[in-house]
């Protein structure tokens, strides 16, 4: 284990506190921008401020900030040049050179995150100075502390480039759909014309399309559209640490499925629920809520899983449709606009089976679609290739921080950065 001393956080860092600018100097386009404690995970102000200011709340890009109220992030702040506004403080080191400002930076994120998960959840959450001056931690020597920011930064400039880089393929994918629904491919793969398209009341589509519904490309043998258990049939008292998987909303992401946090019932239970079962190329959606409309097909890995009353479950008849291009109708703003229409109908915002299979949308030949859904998949794979490199690189980073920051590693010096 690497030599540690305790230090007194408030004896090697200073904070400031950020100011309370007065919002009637607020304005949406015009001045220079504020941060407030919403935009720190961003790092992008969005409130711009025309008001008399003092130059000691002006931050820099990479300066550490932390946020006092909610979650309590610590963050570099990678945006312009702005102003610190109130419940977020500034950390700079002071003059003895003692603790390292990329190494706290780092320390910060345990030690937030145990004062966050020792105060209680019926409270609303603040963290005062104090609270940070007064804590003590073990600290390496300082070219020790360099070197392990250094590493760490190293890794979270990877991980930014990595997010960037899914963000790009993204954008090409969402380019990719708007082009192949308004104009559709050949035979050879090539996008057709303009000139073979027709004006709908949803836009433009290829000629040899035609606007559908659900209906129209759902499984008959099956219940064609069915909303998942409620009430007596499955409450929060089936659940039990293992058995069958039972999928909820915060499961459904659009056009992915987060398989991180699941219940499970017994396997009597699920027998009970059989209709309720999941099979490989459903289409799930998220009928509640502010995830209204978020929807993601069934893959492999969750046939004869469980959906619970926040899903509706639409059984795909894979030999009138393909999934992918079902997909890919419901993820573009023909169907989202639709939602966002229908969804605040009711009391309560959502979507029923009816306003489900009211929904239409673009339907290309079935040997289109499958061609299309060839290209989709192209662009998904890299998708999926880039988000499983930056897991891999998160989960690099915390192994990483658990062991340098305690000690755990021995990290050597090079006489450069000494």
């Amino acid at each position: 284990m690497s030599d540690l001393h305790e230090v007194r956080i408030g004896d090697h860092i200073s904070f400031l506190s950020g100011y309370p600018f007065s919002s009637e100097y607020f304005d949406q386009q015009e001045g220079i921008r504020l941060i407030r404690i919403r935009d720190l995970l961003q790092s992008e102000a969005k409130t711009y401020y025309r008001g008399p200011f003092d130059s000691r709340w002006l931050v820099k890009p990479q300066d550490v900030l932390i946020g006092m109220d909610g979650d309590f992030n610590a963050v570099r702040w990678r945006g312009d040049v702005a102003l610190l506004n109130q419940r977020i403080l500034k950390a700079e080191p002071r003059s003895d050179g003692a603790i390292d400002l990329g190494f706290f930076y780092y320390w910060c994120g345990p030690f937030l995150d145990q004062i966050h998960n020792q105060t209680a959840a019926t409270t609303v959450k603040h963290l005062s100075i104090r609270d940070i001056e007064k804590a003590r931690g073990l600290f390496p020597e300082r070219p020790v502390q360099r070197r392990i920011g250094e590493i760490l930064s190293t890794l979270d400039e990877a991980i930014e480039q990595t997010e960037a880089l899914i963000a790009k393929y993204q954008q090409i994918k969402a380019g990719l759909m708007r082009d192949l629904f308004a104009r559709g491919l050949a035979p050879d793969g090539s996008l057709r014309p303009a000139s073979e398209s027709q004006h709908t009341t949803f836009g433009w589509i290829p000629r040899t399309w035609h606007v559908g519904s659900l209906l129209d490309v759902s499984d008959r043998s099956r219940q064609p559209i069915l909303t998942g258990p409620f009430g007596a049939d499955l409450g929060n008292d089936d659940f039990i640490a293992e058995g069958v998987p039972v999928l909820r909303i915060g499961n459904i992401q659009q056009g992915y499925l987060d398989l991180s946090d699941l219940l499970f019932v017994t396997p009597q239970k699920a027998r009970d629920l059989d209709r309720y079962r999941v099979c490989e190329g459903d289409l799930l959606f998220a009928r509640q809520g502010a995830t209204t409309g978020r929807n993601a097909l069934a893959s492999k890995a969750v046939k004869h899983y469980l959906i619970n009353y926040h899903i509706i479950r639409v059984a795909l008849d894979q030999s009138r449709c393909s999934p992918v291009f079902i997909e890919a109708a419901f993820q573009g703003e023909i169907v989202k606009t639709q939602i966002a229409r229908e969804k605040g109908r009711g009391t309560r915002e959502g979507i029923n089976t009816a306003q489900l299979k009211a929904l239409e949308f673009p339907l290309a030949p079935l040997q289109e679609q499958r061609l299309i859904a060839s290209v989709l998949r192209s662009q998904v794979s890299l998708i999926d290739e880039a988000n499983r490199n930056v897991e891999k690189l998160r989960m690099l980073k915390n192994g990483l921080m658990r062991d340098l920051l305690t000690g755990c590693v021995r990290v050597d010096i090079e006489e450069s950065t000494a």
